[in-house]
């Protein structure tokens, strides 16, 4: 798969680590920034990930902040991005079997190195399941993206 990463100055540090282990696990990365610690707006580079999958040039993302809220919440104000905040691995690859997500979002001052490794692993190596049930679920999702009420 192709994984589009990006990080605000907190998530820098987590970044810079998980792009070896995606590239090691067989996927290809697209590093949206930023490329230091230095002060920046997590929303810039929730939407680059974001605009990456939408555009089609990244299959999946992952959203790097300080507590993975604001970036989650950036990410998922754009149409086609499913972004859920993962602090372990159950939630990481549920999210995707379940409900689709394709950026993952991780606290950068909450979530160890190892840790996040290990959710990213889960995140990368679920699939969507396509039972009527999840179906359903995820359409109705997506209906409300399309009529915003």
């Amino acid at each position: 798969m192709r994984i589009a990463i990006g990080a605000d100055h907190a998530g820098f540090e987590l970044k810079e680590a998980l792009k070896q282990r995606i590239a090691d696990s067989g996927h290809s990365v697209l590093d949206l920034g930023t490329d230091s610690t230095e002060s920046v707006d997590y929303p810039d580079y929730s939407a680059a990930v974001g605009r990456a999958i939408v555009a089609g040039r990244a299959d999946r993302g992952i959203v790097v902040c300080g507590s993975g809220a604001g970036a989650a919440i950036a990410a998922n104000k754009l149409d086609g991005i499913r972004c859920a905040q993962a602090a372990d691995t159950y939630t990481a690859h549920q999210a995707v079997e379940h409900d689709d997500i394709n950026v993952l979002a991780l606290a950068a001052r909450v979530t160890g190195i190892a840790l996040a490794e290990e959710i990213v692993d889960a995140y990368l190596g679920a699939q969507f399941i396509t039972d009527e049930r999840f179906v359903r679920r995820l359409n109705k999702v997506l209906e409300l993206e399309r009529t915003r009420a």
